[in-house]
């Protein structure tokens, strides 16, 4: 029987985002970055001080890689874009899709290779109107078609498994990787079919052991998996619909899940009072640092 557990950390940022997303820690400067994606916007929390800055944005963006210590890349609505850490400028890096498909970014995450794996998704989540593409050295890779909701990308320790999901399916697929590129070696198979339970299988994670950690969308919940599947525990969180986990902290020990308020009504905000909020989940896990993204 699957362990559920109790929620017994903390808010981190109760800033409300109507979608939190893409969250990601910096180990050299102790700071966690996510998007409220439809409000335009990237939040940056100091771990050690809890402070917290929302920096406006000029589009919709979803993805923050760390480059080095001067540049981040972000995937947004306009493409990628390198961001001066520093002083908030852009330069444009690479199109993704042309502007006419309408499309924006949603999930994504750096191989341990250092390419990036990146979907994206109709403006009003139109069936089969996304991708999820490989990004590295300059040249831009479709690798899945016809996906509605891109979620769940993460990626086995050694590299040589990658994971993702269409949250409008809510089936998670494994993809064989090269390890020292992050490009597909063969097809996709079904890794877990989770269409039978309430919610959908939003951002996901993948620890130092290989277990999938997957944000549960409706249901207020992180969900551990192992390698083969099997459904270890259920972490519950204090706001229902849970976008997407990441690890933080010394050696990446602690876990963070955003949240979002996104199509809720005023009678289930009134429910959801801290829906929107950012957690600490407050347990000990044996987490990853994310590699930076090689240009």
């Amino acid at each position: 029987m699957t362990e559920t557990v109790a929620f017994q950390g903390s808010v981190l940022s109760s800033t409300a985002c109507e979608l939190g997303e893409g969250p990601t820690y910096d180990p050299q400067t102790d700071t966690v970055w996510w998007f409220n994606i439809l409000g335009r916007e990237l939040h940056e929390l100091s771990v050690s001080t809890g402070d917290v800055k929302v920096h406006a944005l000029p589009f919709k963006a979803s993805v923050l890689a760390r480059i080095d210590g001067d540049r981040q890349l972000m995937a947004s609505d306009q493409g990628l874009m390198i961001r001066d850490s520093r002083t908030g400028a852009f330069e444009r890096y690479l199109e993704l899709e042309p502007a006419h498909m309408g499309n924006r970014s949603n999930d994504g995450r750096v191989h341990p290779s250092g390419a990036l794996w990146l979907g994206t998704m109709g403006l009003k989540a139109q069936t089969g109107a996304g991708s999820i593409y490989h990004v590295a050295k300059g040249s831009v890779t479709r690798i899945v078609t016809g996906v509605s909701i891109p979620n769940a990308i993460c990626f086995s320790p050694d590299g040589k498994a990658g994971y993702y999901t269409d949250t409008a399916v809510n089936r998670i697929m494994r993809l064989p990787l090269d390890p020292a590129t992050g490009l597909p070696t063969g097809d996709a198979a079904l890794f877990l079919d989770t269409s039978d339970r309430p919610g959908g299988a939003d951002g996901a994670v993948c620890d130092a052991d290989g277990a999938i950690w997957n944000a549960r969308w409706g249901e207020g919940a992180v969900d551990r998996y192992d390698a083969d599947g099997r459904h270890l525990a259920r972490y519950q969180v204090p706001a229902k619909r849970t976008t997407c986990p990441a690890f933080f902290g010394a050696g990446g020990r602690r876990m963070l899940v955003t949240t979002a308020f996104e199509g809720a009504s005023d009678k289930e905000r009134a429910e959801d009072p801290q829906a929107g909020f950012t957690f600490d989940l407050g347990i000990d896990v044996a987490g990853r640092l994310e590699p930076c993204f090689v240009l």
